[in-house]
């Protein structure tokens, strides 16, 4: 743990029977103020003052009653997660390290780019599940985040450029849930984020800007499409069972068949028949970057309205991957293209502040023992071995 996740989060602790109002949808905003006898457009006001402008404070509230601004003083507060540290990657990519509680952190990352500038947003503290190329798993689980927690993230950096100015051209356009963490697996916290997301009265962004990308629960991505349209992301990285089983091990219980079944389902009940799901494969070194791979991708995907994103690994200290190389990758690309499909590269951000896709850790107590487990690993293979001879040299 570092020394900074380690001190008092007393910074971050709700204030005992106060609702905090920050994570509330705007359906639980409206209930809330009904309870308290209020009428519904109080709810509306409040929105607009804690999401567009950033205001956690209620005597800032103008357009409030003194009457009612004491009364919310008493009920709720608006909090948001502690910023721990800031960082700044060469390459622009911004990386957050935010306390949430317990001692525990997380990470947020924004990557600027031309036309876009896009926050990547965790919804746990580490991870359930146990990708074999992802850092976050190999740090354990703790526990969801709450619906604060996860738009807090976005709370936070969208006030952090706000107080840059428009010269800084610092602007989040899109969400991507895929930080530390399995979105579907805290279903109702990451669900009530994304419609504060979506929300005109809150931040106002598109449906095809804000993407949830998941590893295949399968039961919760079948509720989705009842309750959201946001952008899907399939985290696929094999193209049989047998090699995503080793890769990604939630593919046991849902195996790939059973999961593409799900995201065409998804894509059958979205307004627009254009929609398509973005298929993310992170491409290893001599694991499954070879030509058979791809060829065995393209057939697997050649019925599913889809785009591929091409993810070059990122190296991290608990993994023996390696990098893709830049020819495989090329191969790999060109096989997909020469069998019809729309392939994108993701370009490596932010791996010089560990911010790159995959390498997200943050601290985390973790519940699970794993990363106890991966420390011993590691401390096994990095003992000194008796060096073996060759001929006697």
């Amino acid at each position: 743990m570092t020394a900074a996740c380690a001190e008092t989060t007393a910074a971050v602790e709700p204030q005992e029977g106060k609702i905090n109002l920050l994570g509330l949808s705007a359906e639980k905003l409206t209930r809330f103020f009904a309870d308290i006898g209020e009428k519904p457009f109080r709810a509306t006001q409040v929105l607009k003052w804690i999401h567009q402008m950033g205001v956690d404070d209620f005597d800032e509230m103008t357009n409030l009653s003194k009457g009612l601004r004491e009364k919310l003083k008493v009920a709720a507060e608006i909090k948001a997660p502690e910023v721990v540290s800031y960082h700044d990657s060469a390459d622009g990519t911004s990386k957050w390290l935010i306390r949430v509680s317990d001692g525990n952190c997380i990470e947020t990352v924004f990557i600027p780019e031309k036309d876009r500038g896009t926050l990547c947003i965790s919804s746990q503290i580490g991870c359930s599940l146990d990708c074999s190329f992802c850092a976050t798993g190999k740090q354990g689980f703790n526990r969801d985040l709450t619906a604060a927690e996860i738009i807090g993230q976005l709370w936070i950096a969208a006030k952090a450029f706000d107080s840059l100015g428009a010269k800084a051209n610092r602007v989040v356009s899109n969400v991507v849930m895929m930080g530390m963490g399995e979105p579907l697996l805290n279903f109702d916290n990451v669900v009530d984020a994304m419609g504060l997301m979506l929300n005109d009265n809150a931040y106002g962004l598109s449906k095809r800007r804000v993407t949830l990308s998941t590893s295949g629960v399968v039961p919760m991505l079948d509720q989705l499409a009842d309750v959201s349209d946001v952008s899907l992301a399939i985290s696929l990285h094999a193209p049989n069972d047998e090699l995503r089983n080793e890769l990604v091990p939630i593919n046991k219980k849902y195996p790939i068949a059973t999961l593409l079944a799900s995201a065409r389902r998804y894509l059958d009940k979205m307004p627009d028949v254009r929609r398509k799901i973005t298929v993310e494969y992170t491409l290893i070194d001599k694991v499954n970057d070879r030509d058979e791979h791809a060829r065995e991708l393209a057939v697997l995907l050649s019925d599913i309205p889809c785009k591929i994103n091409l993810i070059p690994f990122n190296p991290f200290d608990q993994s023996d991957y390696k990098r893709v190389t830049n020819t495989a990758l090329n191969r790999f690309r060109d096989i997909l293209h020469r069998a019809g499909h729309t392939v994108t590269v993701r370009t490596t951000r932010g791996d010089d502040i560990a911010a790159a896709c995959g390498q997200l850790a943050g601290t985390v107590n973790d519940k699970t023992r794993r990363s106890e487990r991966y420390e011993h690993q590691s401390e096994y293979k990095n003992q000194e071995r008796p060096v073996k001879f060759v001929n006697g040299q």
